[in-house]
């Protein structure tokens, strides 16, 4: 199928996530961290949008202001075509039974008062969503979907490992049959053993459930096994967005030139003989962005443009849609 013939499920336009500083008395803001700055792009109903990028970027921050957990300081998200950033809690909550999320670190985002029926449930019961036998019934099921014994329903989570947690958590983020779901990160607080598992548990999932992923993490190794797309954001912008082939093979962005060359080859001959891109001094403060693009301080391409001229966020693709970059000097790399 053609990705212009693809159904979009979220649309982001414009997205803006802006944290105030405020110091003084009288705590006046006097600046703000520009942690997201105008990002767009579109998710198709059942792809994984893989979003990459240093840590600080932004992508964490992004995922929670598209689930409007975080109130966008401006732009607009639409969820199958409903405009989100507008709604009142009320009638956000009934959008949330749609869009979920798997939070990092499974060893804070579960309750360790709970069980892990109350943790699970907890989704039903706040959208009332069945009585307590069939809740009990559907968590039991959910614990089986996630590779878990259903008879742990009365255990706490200080009994299981990270891995176990994590598997948890999705259980939790699928208990109101979600079609989207934001992965924050879910295996960077896991063993390497164990992040497979759970990668290709979230595959699985997505085939079973028909489910949409928006996939953030910094392992790019992990982002091209899972992601159909990969978008990379770099101090609150996307530079670089095109299906996870392109994306690998044909990057037209220097900064996506640069994390790509950071992945280890399992073969010292090539490795040795690889040409490693090595960016010099530090990623800039959101709170003070540089002029231009918000890269040029970094990259060793930059010219005065560069410098004066925020480059345009443009299709590369001929014009298909399939290949979008911000970047002045992208012809260079074709």
């Amino acid at each position: 199928m053609e990705e212009n013939s693809k159904e979009v499920l979220v649309q982001v336009k414009n997205l803006k996530k802006y944290f105030p500083i405020l110091r003084g008395v009288l705590r006046r803001q006097v600046g703000a961290v520009q942690a997201v700055d105008s990002i767009t792009f579109d998710i198709f109903r059942g792809e994984t949008l893989g979003l990459v990028g240093e840590s600080g970027c932004g992508k964490s921050t992004a995922g929670r202001a598209i689930l409007q957990l975080l109130k966008p300081t401006e732009g607009q998200v639409f969820f199958e075509d409903q405009e989100l950033t507008n709604l009142s809690k009320a009638e956000m909550r009934k959008v949330r039974r749609d869009m979920q999320i798997i939070f990092q670190d499974p060893f804070a985002s579960l309750n360790p008062r709970m069980t892990l029926g109350s943790i699970i449930g907890e989704p039903l019961q706040i959208h009332n969503i069945g009585d307590a036998d069939s809740r009990k019934e559907r968590v039991k099921e959910l614990l089986e979907l996630v590779g878990l014994n259903p008879y742990y329903i009365n255990r706490y989570p200080h009994e299981f490992s990270g891995g176990q947690r994590q598997r948890i958590g999705i259980a939790r983020a699928l208990a109101t049959n979600p079609s989207f779901i934001v992965a924050d990160e879910p295996i960077s607080a896991l063993d390497v053993s164990i992040q497979a598992q759970v990668v290709n548990l979230l595959d699985d999932l997505k085939e079973e459930l028909n489910l949409t992923y928006l996939f953030i993490a910094h392992d790019l190794s992990m982002v091209r096994y899972i992601s159909d797309r990969v978008a990379v954001m770099y101090l609150g912008r996307i530079v670089e967005l095109s299906d996870e082939s392109t994306v690998f093979n044909k990057p037209l962005h220097p900064y996506t030139q640069a994390l790509l060359s950071a992945i280890p080859i399992p073969d010292p001959v090539l490795e040795e003989k690889r040409h490693r891109t090595i960016l010099e001094g530090d990623v800039p403060s959101p709170a003070d962005p540089p002029s231009g693009c918000r890269f040029h301080p970094r990259c060793r391409y930059a010219t005065e443009i560069c410098e004066e001229v925020d480059p345009e966020y443009r299709d590369m693709g001929n014009g298909s849609g399939e290949h979008w970059v911000a970047c002045h000097h992208a012809e260079d790399f074709m």
